[in-house]
């Protein structure tokens, strides 16, 4: 032992607490160094013994040199198990009260007992165990499942109590390739695939998964239950990091990351990957739209549940059950005549039944997620078809009532990313889950007309015919097999029950989003009228202007979702008039727009694009009508109006700042500024912008900043033919028009009276030339 703690007796000379700190520092040491001993347990026993009562050791180390001494090659490891359980018994308290007080910041003097055990080299300990049949050929004594289990069950408790347990786990390949092999077998499967989830959340290259041994075999031997839980594990392996805060990272640096990785991402390989899995997609579109009585026996449920709570970290399910029980309880009097006789059964023999409705909601919650992402992957168009081949929407409708939407739930939550942590109840959770992958599923595409039932595209067959416009092309295309069953699509359950939610409550936002996203693309008059007909327009109006919704991102989804519902509308604009029907209202309506123009300017530009469209149609006696009567039109009529929109949106965002939340300023400024090059009268708004520059006595800072955002431009979606398209769809502007427009406006004549540069004065020049370099 003198290469241990040096020629000297350990029990000889110093003082015993420096020597204690002494012994850890040179643990420490020889972990970091890779000299010296490779674990702790490797001290003498009697010196363990001697220092583990004053340094609260709690027999750790001992009994970890036990744990090691008997899990020889020979061994039947019953001992083992034994030690190991004895161990466990010292380490579940701390894990358990990491996860009940909110998961506080790891720290030695907070979780002691697993602290010693890591320091001691329990951790490496239980990873040689457990790979241990990979690493030699020798026959052996099997370790019983209820062996590894418990293995798992330690490690998992140090990699929540302890930091850098996690990571140092993560930077193994060998041992995270080797848990994914544990998997096959069901009775170790929820504890492997919560320790790989917790690993992988903290590994800092994402994991290949085509690196997983026979990853087709075992998803396909997966019960449908093991693949509701497996779709955790795959949510971590398929998302893009940080596209949770997507809408925060400025475009430029994007496009210079993009520029940096021209190949697919380890996402979108992985994403891949899953799609080429035979019946991958099926089963997931089966578990989304299963019914609670199709999901496993009762027997079986209360004990995976018991499993759940120690494993899943999940508190919060034991409240959600608990509330959703006493709810029964105390509305039993106002449901049906089934419910009632259900309501008179003991409180105690009903819970199962509202615990199996949440754990299938929790199930849900993971498998939507996961078909979101692949929605919005390289792969959409595959995945949308296949989507639509196994009848996800129309299972989705028929659970709507029953199970998604079974009761109002309050939710004035914050409104989460796609990606970010969400500490929601499960019912919240699978609701806004449930949205986000409608919001993806319309967007910009032709299956939208799915989310309809038959009776419903009647009625846009019918509405088509009575304004004397053809059908478009999608709804004709529109396989009538595949859309929703019922009395209404899952489109119109939504705007029902949007028109119930509180003014301020999230979900307005995520289905607001989702009924935009159906709307968004080239404009429809018949997907509009369909709309407005429910009484969608004087909804958005009443949580606009009279509900006292203060709610920023609630109101930002109700200006785009007015916008696309009002473009090119004549109706729209009508029916504004009438419930906008005094000039209090009217100002209430536009102090909101300009309290934000960000949130707003995708309205501004629904406005201003119509207004251009309806003073070329005066020879309709209903346009001329509605243009001279309504208060919003003539308010945009006026160009003093529309000239202090552009000032604000030019000045509100530069370069620097530019995201995919507010570039919609830039390209709302410019179509102001391409409707005025149409009619003559460019020249006119860039010596207004000139002489408001003076008059703020900031001469050349509006124009400057101007010709900047433009250069990015023509940077920015020159190179995206999908930006470029949903520009000209959503402005029906030529996207040549675009182009040459602002190729106009970056002239370098500075003769020509529609180049910005014939607007700066000489000695305020400060275009910055190298802005744009790499």
């Amino acid at each position: 032992m003198a290469t241990l703690l040096g020629p000297e007796s350990p029990c000889i000379g110093g003082k015993k607490r420096t020597r204690n700190r002494n012994i850890i520092t040179r643990i420490r040491q020889s972990q970091i160094g890779g000299r010296g001993f490779s674990r702790g347990t490797q001290l003498p026993e009697v010196l363990l013994q001697e220092r583990d009562k004053r340094a609260k050791w709690h027999g750790i180390p001992v009994l970890l040199q036990e744990l090691y001494e008997s899990s020889h090659l020979n061994t039947d490891f019953t001992r083992t198990h034994t030690v190991l359980k004895e161990l466990s018994s010292l380490l579940s308290m701390e894990a358990m009260s990491f996860v009940t007080e909110d998961r506080k910041p790891a720290q030695e003097s907070t979780f002691p007992n697993t602290y010693t055990f890591d320091l001691f080299g329990g951790v490496d300990l239980l990873v040689e165990l457990l790979m241990r049949p990979t690493l030699t050929t020798l026959q052996k004594p099997k370790m019983n499942d209820d062996l590894v289990k418990d293995c798992l069950s330690v490690l998992y408790n140090c990699c929540i109590c302890t930091e850098g347990v996690t990571k140092s786990l993560a930077s193994r390949d060998d041992f995270v390739l080797f848990l994914f092999t544990l998997m096959t077998n069901k009775k170790t499967f929820l504890q492997t695939a919560t320790l790989i989830e917790d690993i992988l959340g903290v590994k800092k290259e994402m994991i290949q998964l085509e690196w997983i041994p026979n990853l087709s075999g075992l998803v396909q031997s997966f019960d449908q239950q093991q693949l509701a839980n497996f779709c955790r594990i795959l949510s971590v392996t398929i998302s893009e990091p940080d596209v949770g805060n997507d809408d925060k990272h400025t475009l430029l640096a994007k496009n210079a990351q993009q520029k940096r990785n021209t190949s697919p991402s380890r996402a979108e390989v992985n994403q891949v990957t899953l799609l080429n899995i035979p019946g991958f997609i099926e089963r997931l579109c089966k578990l989304a739209t299963r019914k609670v009585s199709e999901a496993t026996g009762t027997s079986n449920f209360l004990q995976e549940l018991e499993e759940w709570y120690t494993w899943l970290d999940n508190t919060l399910v034991l409240d959600a059950l608990m509330q959703i029980a006493t709810d029964e309880a105390e509305h039993s009097s106002t449901e049906s005549s089934d419910e009632s006789t259900l309501a008179t059964i003991p409180l105690r023999h009903r819970l199962p039944q509202s615990m199996k409705i949440v754990h299938e909601i929790m199930y849900k919650v993971e498998v939507l997620y996961v078909l979101c992402v692949l929605l919005m992957g390289r792969q959409r168009n595959q995945v949308h078809k296949m989507l639509a081949e196994f009848r996800l929407i129309p299972g989705l409708n028929n659970l709507f009532d029953k199970l998604i939407w079974r009761k109002y739930t309050a939710s004035n939550h914050v409104v989460h990313g796609q990606n970010e942590n969400c500490d929601c109840s499960p019912e919240i959770s699978f609701k806004i889950q449930f949205l986000r992958l409608l919001q993806s599923f319309s967007d910009h595409h032709e299956n939208k007309y799915l989310l309809l039932n038959a009776q419903e595209l009647n009625e846009l067959s019918a509405i088509s015919l009575k304004a004397n416009i053809p059908e478009v092309e999608a709804l004709v295309n529109t396989d009538r097999s595949l859309v929703c069953d019922g009395k209404k699509g899952l489109l119109t359950r939504v705007l029902t029950v949007m028109k119930k939610e509180p003014p301020d409550s999230s979900f307005r936002f995520w289905q607001a989003k989702a009924v935009e996203s159906f709307l968004r693309g080239a404009t429809s008059y018949a997907d509009q009228m369909f709309l407005l007909k429910r009484g969608l327009l004087e909804h958005i109006l009443f949580c606009i202007i009279d509900s006292g919704c203060k709610s920023r991102d609630v109101l930002q989804s109700y200006f785009d979702l007015l916008g696309e519902l009002m473009k090119f509308n004549i109706d729209s604009f009508k029916r504004f008039n009438k419930y906008v029907n005094t000039d209090e209202k009217f100002q209430v309506f536009l102090t909101q727009i300009n309290s934000s123009l960000v949130d707003s300017n995708m309205l501004v530009r629904c406005i201003v694009l119509s207004l251009d469209r309806f003073e070329s149609q005066t020879e309709d006696v209903k346009v001329v009508e509605v243009l001279s009567e309504c208060c919003l039109l003539s308010y945009m009529a006026r160009v003093e109006n529309r000239l202090s929109f552009l000032f604000r949106l030019v000045n509100i965002i530069n370069v620097q700042t530019l995201t995919q939340e507010n570039v919609s300023c830039l390209n709302t400024s410019l179509v102001i500024l391409m409707l005025a090059r149409r009619r003559g009268k460019l020249p006119f708004y860039l010596n207004a912008l000139r002489e408001k520059e003076y008059a703020e006595k900031y001469p050349g800072c509006l124009l400057n900043n101007f010709h900047n955002l433009l250069r990015f431009w023509q940077h920015h979606y020159l190179n995206k033919d999908k930006d470029s398209t949903c520009l000209e769809n959503s402005s029906c502007i030529p996207f040549s028009f675009w182009k040459e427009t602002v190729s106009v406006l970056l002239g370098q004549d500075r003769t020509s009276p529609c180049a910005i540069i014939s607007y700066i004065d000489e000695p305020y020049m400060e275009l910055d030339r190298d802005l744009l370099e790499d």
